[in-house]
């Protein structure tokens, strides 16, 4: 399986914006050079582990969140995701949301199903 670095970039991202914090900052708490921090962000450079586990630490996110779109078991992390996008939402939007995701759930499942009996 290969990394993929821009999601984790993306994910860091995220989390430093979430945090209210510029990269400058973060590059500061964990001692690398401001071109180094966007760099990762934007997934031009692969993060070592140390470094990878210093930002979560910088950001208090859990290394799983950085890494949740590179690992098959993240099951938990997205639908912590889901629920933080329908936190904020009236009551119109939440059912709005949810009648996507059914029918999104749903069009997954044939299409799955369809290209199962078509690999047979």
């Amino acid at each position: 399986m290969e990394i993929d670095y821009k999601a984790i970039g993306q994910r860091i991202k995220i989390a430093r914006i979430k945090k209210g914090v510029t990269q400058e900052a973060v590059a500061d708490i964990i001692d690398v050079t401001p071109s180094h921090m966007s760099n990762i962000e934007t997934g031009k450079t692969k993060v070592s582990l140390p470094t990878l586990i210093a930002i979560a630490n910088a950001l208090s996110v859990s290394v799983d969140t950085l890494l949740c779109d590179n690992v098959l078991t993240s099951k938990v992390i997205f639908e912590s995701e889901a629920k933080d996008v329908l936190k904020d939402c009236d009551e119109y939007e939440v059912r709005l949301l949810v009648d996507l995701l059914k029918s999104a759930k749903e069009a997954i499942r044939r299409d799955k199903k369809a290209r199962n009996q078509f690999e047979r």
